[in-house]
């Protein structure tokens, strides 16, 4: 078979670069990719904010307002409507920035309102631990504690995740870590072992979300203090999140079914375990596992056998 060596090399040149290029982005998301997911508290949406902006647009208009208060440009309530006292506010934060003061709040105004916020609360030099270094995550007082040895030694205010996508209570480790992975991380991110989905401390564009219920489940800190941390925790740092995984700010006591994934269904696990219904690894993940061991409790204890985790099953349990 006759073999045309031009056609040949043509294509043996085309399959060599495909390979280099397939290889540099493998090595590009190994490095720098928390996951094969984006986490979705990091999918950051900026919209064009005006006097004409609608209702419908509350939260974004919420968020703007709370921004302009914390910078001292706005002194009202924030109501969610974009009024003509909300406009001037941000006239004058365009005009003080250099900005053309049209009152209209663009991508790039938001991200010098960003700046801006984080310039206003920038905190003092600390050297780094000297101590084995962990972390713990009090979503009540909504802090980040780096210990030292086991002992406090900076802390830092976060904002936690909504309560109908709540942060992930337990006992987790650090295991990636990156630095500049898309705007929505802020500049560093530190993923955690979390089995059911994508979680991580990282940075924020938003820093006026710190200190509030305001992520899909992420740990968000000021850009600042992230990179402050960031060295000092390494791969394998334990990081122990506190809170009340049947708490309002994890949705409170709720229906659990198959399907259903998250630190409630792993609290729901061990109970279980400790008692000989699951034999398994609790892993926050309602599946076929966990639906045949709530089958067998209902079971012995003379219930509905629905495999789903009502108020019965709570009672039963103690947990309510």
């Amino acid at each position: 078979m006759s073999i045309n060596k031009q056609a040949f090399f043509k294509t043996a040149l085309q399959f060599f670069f495909c390979c280099v290029l397939a290889a540099g982005q493998a090595v590009f998301a190994a490095d720098t990719a928390p996951g094969n997911h984006e986490c979705p508290c990091c999918i950051e949406n900026f919209p064009d904010l005006s006097i004409q902006t609608p209702s419908s647009e509350k939260p974004y208009i919420l968020e703007v307002q709370e921004a302009l208060k914390q910078t001292g440009y706005y002194r009202g309530d924030c109501s969610g409507v974009f009024d003509e006292k909300t406009a001037q506010a941000v006239r004058s934060f365009q005009e003080k920035s250099g900005l053309a003061p049209d009152g209209v709040v663009r991508y790039h105004v938001w991200l010098k309102l960003a700046a801006e916020l984080e310039k206003a609360t920038v905190s003092k030099e600390l050297s780094p631990p000297s101590g084995e270094v962990s972390v713990v995550i009090d979503t009540f007082r909504r802090k980040l504690i780096v210990l030292s040895d086991s002992a406090p030694y900076a802390q830092f205010p976060i904002a936690i995740g909504k309560a109908e996508t709540p942060s992930p209570i337990g006992n987790w480790t650090v295991i990636n870590k990156a630095s500049g992975w898309g705007t929505g991380f802020g500049t560093r991110w530190l993923g955690l072992n979390v089995p059911w989905g994508i979680y991580g401390i990282h940075g924020t564009n938003r820093p006026w979300s710190i200190g509030s219920m305001a992520s899909h489940g992420c740990f968000r800190m000021r850009n600042t203090d992230v990179e402050r941390i960031y060295p000092w925790i390494k791969t394998g740092t334990r990081v122990f999140v506190v809170g009340n995984p049947f708490g309002y700010m994890s949705g409170g006591i709720q229906r659990l079914n198959r399907g259903d994934n998250n630190a409630a269904v792993r609290y729901v696990q061990e109970k279980l375990k400790r008692r000989g219904f699951y034999n398994h690894e609790p892993d926050g993940m309602f599946g076929r596992i966990s639906e045949r061991a709530v089958l067998q409790f209902q079971k012995k204890y003379n219930l509905e056998q629905t495999g789903q985790f009502g108020t019965r099953e709570y009672e039963i349990l103690g947990l309510w």
